[in-house]
């Protein structure tokens, strides 16, 4: 006969240890002699894998990542600036051409097809445009070689022989003051309305005979309304027309300018141009 569970030829082999460290068959101290069998199966070891317990998963959620439909759609909700545009194009000289679509864009949502071919001017009535290498005053004295005896020929108060409008009245006196060389002893009025009202100026232009205007078309075109100014001795008007400013806008770019320069041309300034008494010039 052999014990339940163990081999008769490892039965005498086998050597249970009780807890205290004593083989099973021994009695340990103040204990009695128990059942092998009983032993056995209390003493046993336990296999390794039943001893380990599973550990408990952690769970991550990734956080899904941004497509390149998504990005594409931020970048085109961005609206390009006119500065972003031309600080990377190279500035190109004003031409008539320019003027001449900017009236029709102008023109084109109230004004019906004759009516836009009406404000088509001739080139005739365009003086040289500037190429970005002259100066104010080489400019001039290139557009008006006569000027010096236009200048002593003009002797009619309430108006000028030109006109030179800008955007704004520190733009003004630039073109002021870097026009000397050729204005000489020529009476340059300042036409702008920063510090200065409109009925000083009136007054002004009553009292005494000027021959160079400078100013913003928006003043220009209160003088004329109020009976300041009269346009019928003018022989040239030039527009500031390549100089931009902080922003890299030049004057034309400005929406309340651009309307202001716009409706001063409709104040007689057209018709004269088509009966070729008086040149436009881009500067």
């Amino acid at each position: 006969m052999w014990r339940k569970g163990i081999p008769p030829t490892c039965w005498w082999e086998c050597k249970l240890v009780q807890p205290s460290g004593k083989p099973c068959g021994e009695a340990s101290d103040g204990e009695g002699e128990g059942d092998p069998e009983m032993t056995q199966q209390e003493t046993a070891p336990v296999p390794a894998l039943l001893r380990k317990t599973k550990q408990p998963k952690e769970c991550f959620l990734i956080q899904p990542k941004e497509t390149k439909e998504g990005a594409t759609k931020t970048r085109r909700r961005r609206k390009k600036k006119i500065t972003d545009v031309l600080a990377k194009s190279e500035p190109k000289p004003g031409t008539p051409e320019d003027l001449q679509k900017l009236m029709k864009d102008y023109y084109s949502t109230n004004r019906s097809v004759i009516e836009l071919e009406e404000l088509n001017l001739p080139d005739s009535c365009f003086l040289k445009a500037n190429d970005l290498t002259h100066s104010l005053s080489s400019y001039l004295k290139e557009i008006c070689p006569k000027w010096v005896k236009l200048r002593k020929n003009h002797n009619e108060k309430k108006s000028v022989l030109m006109l030179i409008i800008c955007s704004s009245a520190v733009r003004a006196l630039e073109l002021i003051r870097s026009m000397t060389a050729f204005r000489g002893d020529s009476k340059v009025m300042k036409l702008f309305a920063k510090h200065i009202k409109v009925q000083e100026q009136v007054k002004l232009l009553e009292k005494r005979v000027v021959h160079l205007g400078v100013g913003t078309p928006g003043r220009i075109k209160e003088l004329i309304k109020q009976g300041g100014l009269n346009l019928n001795p003018l022989k040239f008007l030039v527009f500031d027309w390549n100089w931009r400013d902080q922003k890299l806008r030049r004057m034309m770019d400005i929406p309340e300018i651009r309307k202001e320069v716009f409706e001063l041309l409709e104040m007689g300034v057209l018709s004269l141009c088509k009966s070729e008494s008086l040149k436009l010039g881009l500067f």
